[in-house]
């Protein structure tokens, strides 16, 4: 594809929009823009004149400028609702130092298209070149009411005090971050993303999502806005909700069901360990038999844990360590004074216990000695004495409601 061709059969380029999916009403909230160029007779994508390094910037500026004016135009005749996404690498950007794009929003803005139906999205690559001019471009055009998104966030983790300080409205995830990273990989990562998220107000839009899979991801992750082939792909017509290939509210009805039934087994599972301990609760004597009190735990736990051991309110444990190995426990009595306060989270959740009177199923993490993946049920044996008794990742895998 010759780029001279390209531009001397401005004619030939049609945009093609993808609908973007609200995960809070389940319909079309907008789309976005994306170029075709007719080769004789097929419709080829224009990605890779765009991806091109070789083709001056001023030229992939001139065919952008073409596509959105013909989109706008499109977007106004056919009463078309909800956000406009457009695509903009920091280079195009920077040509005229933004303007062109700028006039011709303000232009169709007068004709009655809102800015704050703009989106323009700018990939987190970008953020390595001239940061700083970029960001004061953007900042100009969020006054005008123009929305940001960074498309591709997470793919370096050194930008996340540059996305930060530009503080988009749309962080947009690829969804196969699935793919590329081991189950523990991409929770962590999403961890990190939704944290992120929440602290600067942006909202997260999942894209390239191709199965189900990938779209029950999208929901469970706190996803806003679901964007792939297996929702829709991208077309001429602006038709809505109607070019939807899949019933996204039966879906979500789907997680939904799913989800309260893997709450309420591990909800079981914590009732039935708090009902073993309650039952032997009334023979806790103190520190000075914090240990004969253990052992008289251990054979109701030989499925589940691998480890337990007590600490008062303060973090200390006063305990030794009973530790499984072999089938067979063992006692650990160097353990006893450490202190675990420490911890994110012990001491409120040492306080909420002493105030419920109940038990508390910790997170997944990572267990610093076994270095697997586990979870701590903890339960007040009094208001200064607390159980802690460490699930193994062999009985979290048997059971699914546990690994999430």
């Amino acid at each position: 594809m010759d780029p001279l061709d390209i531009l001397d059969n401005l004619e030939s380029i049609k945009p093609v929009y993808q609908p973007i999916v609200s995960a809070i009403r389940h319909t079309v909230v907008g789309y976005e823009v994306l170029g075709r160029f007719r080769n004789k007779e097929e419709w080829e994508s224009l990605g890779p004149f765009f991806h091109d390094p070789e083709v001056p910037e001023e030229f992939k500026v001139e065919v952008d400028q073409h596509l959105l004016q013909i989109a706008l135009t499109e977007m106004l005749d056919a009463e078309a609702d909800g956000y406009l996404f457009i695509n903009r690498n920091a280079k195009q950007l920077m040509v005229n130092d933004g303007e062109d794009l700028l006039q011709l929003l303000l232009d169709f803005e007068a004709k009655g298209f809102s800015m704050n139906r703009i989106v323009i999205e700018v990939t987190e690559h970008d953020f390595d070149e001239a940061f700083e001019n970029l960001n004061h471009l953007l900042l100009y055009y969020k006054t005008f009411g123009i929305q940001i998104a960074v498309d591709h966030v997470g793919a370096k983790s050194s930008n996340i005090d540059r996305i930060r300080q530009l503080e988009p409205h749309i962080l947009k995830i690829d969804t196969d971050i699935i793919r590329r990273h081991n189950a523990d990989g991409f929770q962590d990562i999403m961890h990190s993303l939704s944290m992120l998220a929440r602290r600067i107000g942006a909202a997260l839009l999942f894209e390239n999502i191709e199965d189900n899979f990938q779209l029950h991801f999208a929901w469970k992750h706190g996803g806003r806005f679901y964007q792939g082939y297996y929702l829709a792909k991208p077309g001429f017509a602006l038709d809505g909700q109607s070019v939807l290939g899949i019933n996204v509210t039966e879906k979500v009805s789907e997680y939904i069901q799913r989800e309260k039934q893997l709450v309420e087994q591990r909800l079981h599972h914590v009732l039935n360990w708090e009902q073993k301990v309650k039952r032997i609760q009334s023979q806790w004597e103190g520190t000075k038999k914090a240990d004969h009190f253990i052992e008289g735990l251990t054979s109701d736990f030989e499925e589940e844990s691998f480890r337990m051991f007590i600490c008062d309110s303060d973090g200390h444990q006063v305990s030794s360590n009973f530790r499984k190995r072999d089938d067979h426990w063992e006692m650990e009595p160097d353990k006893k004074g450490s202190n675990w306060a420490f911890r994110p989270y012990f001491l409120e959740n040492t306080i909420q216990m002493k105030t419920w009177s109940r038990g508390i199923l910790s997170d997944i993490y990572s267990d610093i000695e076994t270095r697997e993946m586990i979870r701590t049920f903890s339960f007040p044996l009094t208001d200064e004495y607390f159980l802690f008794i460490d699930i193994r990742y062999a009985f979290l895998f048997e059971n699914e409601s546990l690994l999430i």
